[in-house]
């Protein structure tokens, strides 16, 4: 790995916990091979502390869903009207006076370019957003039945589809599990522990409303959030380790969900917010060479979390990241510490 030592990775993990508001932080470098692998911890994360992944779960769901596609058990191009319900399909997607609704495809869904709005971090008609509840402590459960009641009261942001268009959010990925739970006649909860069992990854779990095992606290600033019923409401919300996290991309990026020579069919990149794009179930970070033009920032494909989570492939360099700041209020600082690790790469 060129310039990066054990050393090195543990100077920029403790420099990272030395940032205002970070209690602790993870991270794991290493080739698919595993031939070379580095672990740092530092604060109140050791090396092996589960943590709550946030969005990276999307990654999971998108996973679940290619072996499908693989497998011929559904198609991208399939409508979610094959599969859902006529109550949450009727005048789920009603655009400047036209209903798209049946125009939704499951390739929407998993490329965010429905236009759905995201129940969680839109602003909604009748409150304030959903995640800004959260976050102030105001836990609540929300089942996709409720999630779609909620979407139908909001302004979808443009057609299914529309070219060059996608909006990132939760909304997309709620309907897609249950699309998931129909054809495979199996809970979104239970498709992922399988999953975990088959590439075992012990220390991984979905958040139920009967969970006993202890994961690190997630902070919004100097708060500790505790959402015991939103988490588990979704039957897809994460906890897992940055070992457990590189396992699980190696087996992705590796062809075991969908066949290797396809995998550049998912580089389908729309922009969402900068600098990430969204392709078929993950994000591409990527930097602009203007921003660092005398030591160009590789990209970076996988997926991140709104805690200050990440699990991505750097494909220029061959090698995987994982980890965590574990802390919604400062994004910019965990793909700071990125950058710092990739350029010693």
């Amino acid at each position: 790995m060129n310039a990066l030592s054990q050393s090195k990775l543990d100077k920029i993990v403790t420099d990272t916990v030395a940032k205002k508001d970070i209690f602790g932080a993870a991270f794991r470098v290493a080739t698919p091979d595993q031939s070379v692998a580095l672990t740092s911890a530092a604060g109140n994360i050791g090396p092996d502390s589960p943590f709550y992944i946030a969005s990276i779960n999307k990654l999971f769901v998108a996973a679940l869903t290619l072996r499908l596609v693989r497998d011929k058990r559904l198609s991208l191009s399939d409508p979610i009207s094959k599969y859902l319900p006529g109550y949450l399909m009727l005048g789920l997607h009603v655009y400047q006076g036209q209903d798209y609704s049946e125009e939704i495809t499951i390739q929407h869904l998993i490329t965010q370019t429905s236009g759905l709005p995201c129940y969680l971090i839109d602003k909604r008609p009748n409150g304030p957003k959903v995640m800004e509840e959260l976050l102030s402590g105001h836990d609540q459960a929300w089942t996709t039945d409720q999630v779609v009641t909620q979407v139908k009261r909001m302004k979808p942001k443009f057609r299914p589809g529309q070219k060059g268009k996608a909006s990132y959010g939760n909304t997309n990925f709620r309907l897609l599990g249950r699309v998931l739970e129909i054809v495979t006649g199996k809970s979104l909860d239970r498709l992922l522990t399988q999953l975990f069992e088959e590439l075992d990854l012990t220390s991984t779990f979905v958040i139920r409303p009967d969970t006993t095992r202890e994961f690190v606290s997630v902070y919004a600033r100097k708060n500790q959030v505790h959402l015991p019923r939103y988490f588990a409401s979704s039957k897809y919300d994460i906890v897992s380790t940055t070992h457990d996290l590189m396992a699980f991309l190696r087996a992705f990026f590796g062809g075991y969900f969908y066949p290797k020579d396809k995998l550049p069919e998912l580089e389908q990149w729309n922009s969402v917010f900068f600098p990430f794009r969204y392709g078929v179930g993950m994000q591409q970070f990527r930097m602009p060479w203007i921003f660092s033009p005398f030591k160009p920032i590789p990209e970076m494909v996988g997926h991140c979390g709104s805690v200050g989570t990440a699990a991505f492939y750097v494909p220029q360099k061959d090698v995987f990241i994982t980890g965590t700041i574990n802390q919604t209020s400062n994004p910019q600082l965990l793909f700071q510490t990125m950058i710092r690790i990739v350029n010693l790469l």
